[in-house]
């Protein structure tokens, strides 16, 4: 155990001193998105021309490259300081794409009011910490003490500019502060595989996806459990393993993935209406698994098992598909969650892709 805090106090030293320049000497990196060098014909647009086009590739998130103005010898420093810190073998090289100091297995992210954008990260065991306005990568892998994440999905943005992390393995919600330093759980005694997560900032209330327990546990910003919503079933207002949440426009999406159905509750628990149906069609659900909305009442939903991003509108009316299996800009493989930010952006993790893609919304949804 204090060979591991040895190890993470020298590694968050050695990143940051390397990464955000010695003495402030270096310059600040700017982060890219991939997309600065495209040529307009490169930037890809849904629906295609002669339809008018409502949402625009805006590149995509997978680590370094996303800073490369990063020296190649910051890169490698920090690379050796995070592979020592897990514990990998230095002879193993940096050149499998597992190894490096980036995104792995995304699951879901958030994005705060000053542009940091955080993903979780089943494969890094960790959050990922894209800091656009400072010009640094981080790394979050500490849940309590010296205890790393173990399976972190679910992330929401808490009460005292805390960050909230859903851990499946360890069964908690996990609360940081800003600095990624752990602060405190939720849902020790009452939580049994906790996946999506969502917040209610106006009523204070934490809505947690309980997938093993087929339900959604409710708690105050205390950490208090005040309400069970659900329970296991296929009726509506009952679940099959749920996972990914989101709330807007005063209500709780609910992707329940194994009734391959998005359910929409009011900010009071209550159900309101729900849409998605098994079949084989483009539209059709299987497994649904990141759910979010915009600010015009489009719904997007993760459709993990087809790769696709599927849109809908607020009535639950199919309106678009945006995907299909492979690497290219557009594709997909097994994506997971979902979210969108104040500017316009809906970013999608892009899980076996070791990526997080972004889209433009253009307006328009009519």
């Amino acid at each position: 155990m204090v060979t591991r805090l040895i190890r993470l106090t020298v590694s968050v030293a050695i990143f940051t001193l390397f990464f955000a320049g010695c003495g402030g000497k270096a310059p600040r990196p700017i982060m890219q998105y991939g997309v600065e060098n495209l040529s307009p014909s490169q930037r890809t647009i849904w629906p295609p021309l002669p339809e008018v086009p409502r949402y625009k590739y805006a590149g995509q998130l997978t680590g370094w490259e996303n800073f490369p103005d990063a020296s190649d010898e910051d890169r490698k420093k920090a690379e050796i300081a995070v592979r020592w810190l897990v514990g990998l073998d230095e002879k193993n090289g940096v050149e499998n794409q597992d190894d490096k100091l980036g995104l792995r297995r995304p699951q879901t992210g958030i994005t705060d009011e000053l542009g940091r954008i955080y993903v979780t990260d089943v494969g890094q065991h960790a959050v990922v910490v894209f800091d656009e306005p400072a010009g640094t990568l981080k790394i979050w892998n500490r849940a309590r003490g010296s205890t790393p994440f173990a399976i972190p999905v679910g992330i929401a943005l808490g009460p005292n500019k805390q960050i909230l992390v859903a851990d499946a393995g360890l069964g908690q919600i996990i609360r940081l502060d800003r600095e990624g330093n752990p602060v405190g759980e939720i849902g020790s005694d009452s939580l049994q595989r906790p996946t999506g997560l969502a917040r209610d900032p106006v009523n204070k209330l934490i809505y947690v996806s309980d997938t093993r327990a087929h339900d959604i546990k409710v708690f105050n910003d205390a950490g208090e459990l005040m309400e069970i919503i659900g329970a296991p079933g296929m009726k509506p207002g009952t679940f099959n393993s749920p996972t990914h949440l989101a709330f807007h426009n005063r209500q709780l999406y609910v992707a329940d993935t194994l009734n391959a159905r998005v359910q929409i509750f009011n900010e009071d628990g209550d159900f309101v209406h729900s849409f998605g149906n098994l079949g084989i069609k483009i539209g059709n659900m299987v497994r649904p698994k990141g759910v979010t909305a915009d600010s015009e009442g489009n719904i997007y939903v993760v459709e993990s098992l087809h790769d696709h991003l599927l849109i809908y509108d607020a009535k639950g009316r199919f309106l678009l598909p945006i995907g299909g299996t492979g690497q290219e800009i557009g594709q997909f493989f097994l994506p997971s969650g979902i979210w969108t930010d104040g500017h316009g952006r809906i970013f999608i993790a892009d899980m076996f892709n070791g990526r997080v893609i972004i889209l433009n919304f253009l307006g328009g949804s009519e």
